[in-house]
């Protein structure tokens, strides 16, 4: 009896790919993964879920992933009803909530709206960042002494209690910090992001001034 070939042997062999456990799978980033992004996508869509906007200068390595897979981002977003806006001139990305009078949409994204003292920070913030770019600056920044002498002028003229005034402005003013609608340069210091744009339009803006100029007309 023949033995058999030496070489059909090992070519069969090598037809044959050895198993590789689930967990040493490079396409499954943990037991069970069933997603098909690669992990720097996954990323991305994470914080733009986790945050208000994902900032082109603060995060370049991230904003290149975006752009090179927004459809495949946009697509994932649009699967739990949110919207992704993406502004290139001003290296800005962010998720709307999409809302339809046609359509039972469940809201994932909750409203956080800005209490009195944030939303004066934020109209100031937003008129000295308007006039700076109207005189040709390419940006704006704020003292934040100069912030609240400003904003303070804005609050109960009954309300003698200074510090706490303060307190709630330097609060507004973390949590713009947080959001990245300003940067701190030095101690007390801050540069004025294009976020503010976003976050303030022009129309809002008009709107918010008229309501503060009447409110002092009628201030005794």
């Amino acid at each position: 009896m023949s033995e058999p070939d030496d070489g059909w042997s090992a070519s069969a062999a090598a037809g044959f790919i050895e198993p590789v456990p689930m967990e040493d799978d490079p396409t499954e980033l943990f037991a069970g993964d069933q997603g098909t992004l690669d992990v720097d996508v996954r990323r991305v869509l994470v914080r733009l879920l986790q945050r208000r906007f994902l900032l082109a200068e603060k995060n370049p390595a991230q904003w290149r992933t975006l752009l090179e897979n927004q459809q495949l981002i946009e697509s994932r977003l649009h699967d739990l009803f949110v919207r992704l806006v993406v502004d290139h001139d001003r290296g800005i990305a962010y998720k709307q909530q999409v809302r339809s009078a046609e359509l039972d949409v469940p809201i994932l994204l909750k409203d956080d709206p800005y209490n009195r003292a944030e939303t004066l920070v934020l109209v100031h913030l937003r008129t000295v960042f308007q006039r700076e770019r109207g005189t040709g600056e390419t940006s704006a920044r704020v003292d934040i002494e100069e912030l609240e002498q400003t904003v303070l002028t804005y609050f109960d003229p009954d309300d003698h209690n200074l510090a706490r005034g303060q307190r709630e402005i330097r609060n507004a003013v973390q949590r713009l910090v947080t959001e990245g609608l300003l940067a701190e340069e030095s101690a007390g210091r801050y540069r004025i992001t294009p976020l503010v744009e976003v976050v303030l339009s022009t129309e809002k803006l008009t709107e918010l001034n008229q309501w503060l100029r009447e409110q002092n007309e009628v201030a005794p």
